[in-house]
């Protein structure tokens, strides 16, 4: 991508010597990274925490620390695709006639205190709309390389622009619904687990959306980086990554999308660049 001279967002919060909490820790799929990324970027904490064990860990961090040149390139990198999604939705919701209020990001590493409770990096990034905050462990990214080959400063962003997108529709109040709706299913039911996947795909449609006009706006985008993305996205679809989990799929237990569906409602956004088109709710599931 090209970013050079792009602006940085003043609405992150650099958390990574603030010290430890507590938080619900244990790791429930085994130690198995490649099995904690199928959580990878959810709308809603709660379900991470309920997958894991009940064990406490706490990790600690002291102010002042140096941090490698990768982490200080990858945290400005951070503020200036945030930045871009706050140029972008401001645009796009005032086309809707609303105003885009945004989001703010928490860079952590270890463990952190949310508006939704406690997490660990092992959650993986995620949105919580209690305080309508994007939280962030850089090392995720370091994993996205070492562990799935999602590698590539697209598909980086591509992970942040989905959490936000997470945030959109809880401006938009498809979030509220959609949990709601999740609650009348209750945990791990057919209903619920779709209900989640139309949430997920979604937001990768947003995704898409953002850098559409995120390219329009300051020519972001450069050749192989839409491939990066579209890899990112095939690689951490619920059967893609059962597959390398356990060897088999479960579909009755995805509650993110297949690989295929997930790169094809990104594609869509990065194509019509509409959010008009972004519905996945009316479709039947067997549609999307």
């Amino acid at each position: 991508m090209k970013l050079d001279g792009r602006r940085e967002s003043t609405n992150v919060e650099d958390r990574r010597g603030k010290g430890g909490v507590k938080a619900a820790g244990g790791i429930g799929l085994g130690g198995i990274i490649i099995a904690l990324i199928i959580m990878f970027m959810g709308g809603d904490p709660s379900q991470v925490m309920e997958q894991m064990g009940g064990a406490q860990t706490e990790t600690e961090y002291t102010d002042g620390q140096d941090y490698s040149q990768v982490d200080v390139e990858l945290m400005t990198f951070c503020k200036q695709i945030l930045a871009g999604t706050e140029d972008v939705w401001t645009q796009e919701f005032k086309k809707l006639g609303l105003t885009y209020r945004p989001p703010k990001m928490v860079i952590f590493a270890g463990s952190v205190q949310s508006g939704c409770g406690g997490a660990t990096s092992e959650s993986g990034p995620f949105y919580c709309s209690a305080d309508e905050t994007v939280y962030l462990d850089l090392e995720f990214f370091k994993t996205m390389k070492r562990q799935i080959g999602a590698d590539g400063d697209f598909a980086y962003a591509y992970v942040i622009a989905h959490e936000v997108g997470h945030h959109v529709q809880n401006l938009l109040g498809t979030l509220g619904e959609a949990h709601e709706q999740m609650a009348r299913y209750g945990k791990n039911t057919k209903g619920y687990n779709q209900t989640s996947v139309r949430l997920e795909l979604q937001a990768d449609f947003y995704a898409g959306v953002w850098a559409y006009h995120d390219n329009q706006m300051f020519g972001s985008l450069e050749d192989g980086d839409v491939e990066e993305a579209l890899n990112a996205a095939s690689k951490i679809g619920d059967d893609y990554l059962q597959k390398q989990a356990y060897g088999k799929t479960m579909p009755e237990t995805f509650n993110h999308g297949t690989s295929e569906q997930r790169s094809r409602w990104l594609k869509k956004g990065l194509r019509t660049g509409d959010v008009r088109q972004g519905d996945t709710f009316s479709p039947s599931y067997s549609s999307l």
